[in-house]
């Protein structure tokens, strides 16, 4: 998936998102700028010990961050 900026141009690339959610967890959420996604899989995962870590956030990875770029007012590049 990628994202441009209208107002200055920039691309953003994201790449395998469920992938880097199930290795890394919260800290790829930060790592990305999503901190209300990374406190949420954080206090998720010490809920359910680590299983939301593997089970929820993955499969859904691509369209937390589809629809936080689309929020920020960012277009869709094919």
């Amino acid at each position: 998936m990628k994202f441009k900026n209208p107002s200055n141009g920039y691309v953003e690339e994201i790449s395998h998102p469920g992938l880097w959610c199930f290795l890394f967890g919260s800290l790829y959420f930060l790592v990305k700028g999503l901190w209300g996604h990374a406190l949420v899989s954080l206090a998720l995962a010490i809920c359910t010990f680590g299983i939301s870590w593997f089970i929820i956030y993955p499969f859904f990875a691509k369209e937390i961050f589809k629809k936080h770029y689309m929020r920020a007012g960012w277009q869709e590049i094919d």
